[in-house]
């Protein structure tokens, strides 16, 4: 991407602030008016836990809250409870991205697919405490097992197409703190 690591920065952030946009600007496109019968897997949350897993340095706090909210906002969720689920699992992907970086990729899914099932319980779960009306389960599961099957996917495309590669050993920030 770029040689000085304050630019390589700004242009991950950059890059996921593009994607996430697209994706938004996308799924609210009225493609199709009929209700589909299954649920398309969630890349917007894909594309967050592989930038945060990869390189967690990219995507402050204040983004992942940020683009879900807007999130929230546009798609007519309840505001801030989705997008307050996936910052406590990216922060806590977050914490383990150091120890996730020597794993192969089967572990990394594992314990991203652990964290998206238990946000989605977790989101039916305060919905239903609330009685807020809620999509079928079976779309529910569809969409949190397509979101999961489609990481690894999300992980090679992000690797190939924009580098988001896990930082090596010994790598160090722009001021000179290791990664």
């Amino acid at each position: 991407m770029a040689e000085n690591p304050t630019a390589r920065v700004w242009i991950g952030r950059a890059v996921y602030l593009a994607l996430a946009l697209a994706i938004i600007f996308v799924q609210l496109m009225p493609l199709d008016t009929a209700p589909p019968g299954w649920a398309p897997p969630d890349l917007l949350l894909a594309l967050t836990l592989a930038w945060v897993a990869r390189r967690p340095e990219f995507l402050p706090f204040s983004v992942v809250f940020c683009v879900f909210l807007l999130t929230d906002l546009l798609f007519q969720r309840p505001p801030g409870l989705w997008a307050a689920l996936v910052v406590i699992l990216t922060e806590a992907v977050r914490s383990r991205s150091r120890g996730l970086r020597n794993v192969p990729l089967a572990l990394e899914w594992g314990t991203v697919a652990t964290g998206i099932v238990a946000i989605t319980l977790a989101n039916r779960l305060v919905l239903a405490v609330v009685m807020t009306p809620q999509a079928p389960l079976t779309l529910t599961l569809t969409q949190m097992v397509l979101t999961i099957l489609i990481y690894p996917v999300v992980v090679g495309v992000a690797q190939l197409l924009f580098g988001l590669t896990r930082p090596a050993p010994g790598q160090v920030d722009s001021l000179g703190h290791r990664l």
